[in-house]
């Protein structure tokens, strides 16, 4: 039986790591965690979101996801939008599911986000 969801990787070019760690741990507040030895050499990084994980993996011939991605939970959207805003990444909000609070924006690289209140 499935017991949950362990990680979620998303794609990145070669040499955007700097970039996407001061995205994803500057901005995001995401703490990142090493990555094995033998897997870091490959490139990318690893970021912890409760007890699941975004994995960035070096992709030859990257292409950023346009439709898939992944949602962010937080607690207090106008803040993550405002920090978001201040890097000037465009933020969309999103209004079309009711009772729900969510913008989009892209990371460094070109990969969608979501970002929801919690």
């Amino acid at each position: 039986m499935i017991l949950g969801l362990h990680h979620v990787q998303i794609a990145c070019p070669a040499g955007s790591e700097d970039d996407l760690r001061a995205f994803y741990s500057g901005v995001l507040g995401l703490p990142e965690i090493p990555k094995p030895p033998i897997l870091a050499a490959r490139g990318g990084c690893w970021f912890q979101i409760g007890p699941q994980e975004l994995h960035c993996g070096v992709e030859p011939g990257f292409q950023p996801a346009r439709k898939a991605h992944p949602c962010l939970l937080v607690d207090d959207l106008d803040t993550v939008a405002s920090a978001v805003r201040a890097t000037r990444h465009e933020v969309t909000h999103d209004e079309s599911i009711p009772g729900v609070r969510r913008f989009h924006t892209t990371d460094p690289v070109g990969n969608r986000l979501e970002i929801q209140q919690a």
